[in-house]
């Protein structure tokens, strides 16, 4: 039987999503892209990434499609923002265009998919990298595999990629000793689940054995995080716990996460003091409100199936 999403739990989700978009909303154009960036960066990961992570959490919400009219209106337009930071997809195109192995272009490119966003160059490109052996035999971890996989059933490519035998490979899969685990590892653990189960859209995505296995220790995860205060981590494991087949959504977690944010909706990434600065409270905790506008939206749209 699978266990009910409680209202206090639904309460703080919402308030939790609601507020996460608002600031990411409010504050869009602190992760534009500098003029002048290329499709070659120097250091993709200090905006290029964080611009995607902005789409991903724009891009379920509108899937999931709980949020209020307004908050979808936002959303929506946190997408158009988005796709014209990537010049609409050439961006993108031109990146894995002269990046053949690289995989963050069809990743990049799967959300603006899920809402509606197409390029054709970049479409026909995608599709002709789906057949070059060298793309298919790249070394990556087996996490990073199943990103890739999801990404391209998103896209529409045709894939043969084994998820079952994908999800064996990772730490998860072996349903190794819980206490055996750190932070590096836990993030990949969250991640494992969050590409088997497309970000809760397909619970039975993930295998029942390693569910049960989540359920089972997925409470234990959260109170050693909570304990030391990476709440960025904490935050993920709700996202976890919501995407599960039987979800594990425990109301003191969540109202706890709820309790650490701020008026304006910044969600901390750790316990550490909070710069006054706007740019570097964006840079410091950009991630940190995109997951708990996932971590919301997905618990939301997991009670009202069970409603």
């Amino acid at each position: 039987m699978t266990t009910t999403i409680s209202e206090p739990v639904t309460r703080a989700a919402r308030g939790m999503a609601d507020r996460a978009l608002s600031w990411l909303h409010a504050n869009r154009d602190l992760g534009g892209l500098p003029p002048g960036t290329t499709e070659t960066m120097a250091d993709p990961d200090s905006v290029y990434k964080p611009l995607g992570e902005t789409t991903l959490a724009a891009s379920l919400i509108l899937r999931d499609g709980v949020a209020g009219p307004g908050r979808l209106a936002a959303a929506q337009s946190l997408m158009d923002f988005t796709w014209e930071q990537f010049r609409r997809g050439d961006m993108i195109y031109e990146r894995q265009l002269r990046h053949t192995l690289m995989t963050d272009p069809l990743e990049m490119y799967a959300p603006f998919v899920r809402c509606g966003y197409r390029h054709e160059a970049l479409d026909r490109l995608l599709v002709h990298r789906s057949r070059v052996r060298s793309v298919s035999s790249v070394e990556v971890l087996p996490n990073r595999r199943l990103a890739v996989a999801n990404a391209a059933r998103v896209v529409g490519l045709d894939h043969t990629e084994d998820l079952k035998a994908l999800a064996g490979a990772t730490w998860l899969g072996a349903r190794p000793e819980p206490w055996a685990i750190n932070w590096i590892t836990a993030y990949a653990m969250t991640h494992t689940v969050f590409h088997l189960t497309d970000w809760g859209g397909n619970p039975g995505g993930l295998p029942p054995e390693l569910s049960d296995y989540v359920h089972t220790w997925l409470p234990v995860w959260i109170d050693i995080w909570r304990e030391v205060g990476q709440w960025d981590l904490v935050t993920e494991l709700l996202v976890v716990g919501a995407s599960i087949e039987e979800p594990y959504c425990r109301a003191e977690d969540w109202e706890a996460v709820a309790a650490l944010q701020h008026e304006d909706g910044l969600v901390p990434r750790d316990s550490d003091p909070v710069d006054d600065d706007p740019q570097r409270r964006f840079t410091d905790h950009q991630h940190t409100v995109v997951v708990a506008a996932v971590a919301g939206s997905i618990a939301l749209a997991r009670s009202a199936e069970q409603r």
